[in-house]
């Protein structure tokens, strides 16, 4: 008997550069001219079908005209399409047009065009180059930092994918103008989830400038797309493989996406992390790590954001509890959440351990206390919110 020693050792430089600003289609054309992926040529632009109409097309000819070869690949929006059909829909699709390891992938649109289209990337001839531009504020808060890039299964969202860092990201705030209403609250879930665990001032910002974002500032806009960028790049360069601390990015996220599954989609990301986060902030107060008057704070903000704080009454709440189970912090069977340490902190339970075993009695507590939606405890008056 022999071994033989393969020795692998690997040094790679994932740095990439985030450019916040306003209508950044040609500088996307100039970045590529000017070698941002070496000298490719073929680029494929992944989208939705309304994204499609609204951007990607436009981006598409602003890169022909710019001599690059394009082909534009598009499926039908919404979370319900972050499926392994769909990956392989887009694939199948570029090999036919001949694309090889010879292309870059852009994604162009929001967090679910963001997931494929990165794991498309990352397996596609064994990885190719890929580019995000993110036309939403959910995928400036969510998608913009950390290259998590997922699909869902039936049993649950984002348990099949890949660690895939983009080349560069583009976050073009003209963009969120083209959001349906309830599309921008939802995206404003993410940003709230930042401020609770990780900046005081950020929530307090927000806040008192809820109005000023709703209505486009571009100041207001610019700080919490910057803000948002920091706050996750400070987790993530610590933690790029989700060994420990970057769980504090799923604050929220046991309860909601639980939620966001066993609603059938009828709940957007946003609104089903809103209410995760109240479930997470009820939890805390119960644990001692959260003052009632913090809980009351971070559901009055959410409600200011014309986001939903409890359970539709159509969500089975013993359907949601076993769907708990599927959540990727679950560990021997446990269910485990990620707590509020006041507003700005989270709790840490040990070295690098940022979650903690809840027993299935207190989260279905806690649950419980999630009553149907009123019309009366999701408005906000003075921006003409609506019901869910």
């Amino acid at each position: 008997m022999s071994v033989f020693n393969v020795e692998l050792i690997k040094t790679v430089d994932d740095s990439y550069q985030i450019e916040t600003g306003y209508d950044l289609k040609q500088k996307l054309a100039q970045d590529l001219k000017n070698g941002l992926v070496g000298n490719i040529s073929k680029l494929a632009v992944i989208t939705d079908d309304i994204v499609q109409e609204l951007y990607a097309d436009n981006i598409a000819k602003i890169l022909s005209d710019s001599g690059f070869s394009v082909s534009v690949y598009s499926f039908k929006n919404g979370e319900k399409s972050k499926t392994r059909a769909t990956k392989e829909y887009i694939e199948d699709a570029m090999l036919a047009d001949g694309l090889r390891r010879d292309c870059c992938i852009i994604a162009v649109g929001g967090g679910v065009v963001t997931d494929i289209a990165g794991f498309v990337a990352g397996t596609y001839g064994r990885g190719v180059p890929f580019i995000n531009y993110a036309t939403t504020l959910l995928a400036a808060a969510d998608a913009s930092v950390g290259g998590k890039t997922a699909v869902d299964t039936p049993l649950a969202t984002n348990l099949i994918g890949i660690f895939n860092q983009p080349k560069k990201v583009y976050i073009d705030i003209a963009a969120w103008k083209t959001l349906p209403q309830r599309q921008l609250h939802s995206g404003m879930a993410e940003t709230i989830k930042h401020a609770c665990l990780a900046d005081r001032e950020l929530f307090d910002f927000i806040d008192n400038n809820i109005e000023k974002i709703y209505s486009f500032d571009k100041q207001a806009c610019s700080y919490i797309a910057e803000k948002n960028c920091r706050i996750k790049y400070s987790v993530v360069m610590k933690d790029e493989r989700e060994s420990g601390l970057r769980e504090v990015l799923n604050l929220g996220h046991t309860v909601g996406r639980a939620a966001e599954t066993v609603s059938g989609y009828k709940l957007l990301h946003g609104e089903a992390v809103s209410i995760g986060l109240v479930a997470q902030a009820k939890l805390s107060q119960k644990l001692g790590y959260m003052t009632e008057l913090e809980v009351e704070k971070t559901v009055q903000l959410l409600k200011k954001a014309c986001l939903p704080v409890t359970l539709p009454e159509y969500i089975d709440k013993d359907e949601l509890v076993k769907k708990l189970y599927t959540d990727k912090k679950v560990r021997n069977g446990k269910l485990r959440f990620v707590l509020q340490k006041g507003i700005g902190d989270v709790v840490c339970f040990g070295e690098n351990v940022y979650a903690t075993p809840i027993s299935e009695e207190t989260a279905r507590a806690i649950i419980n206390s999630q009553c149907a939606i009123t019309q009366s405890n999701i408005i906000n008056p003075k921006l003409h919110c609506k019901r869910m």
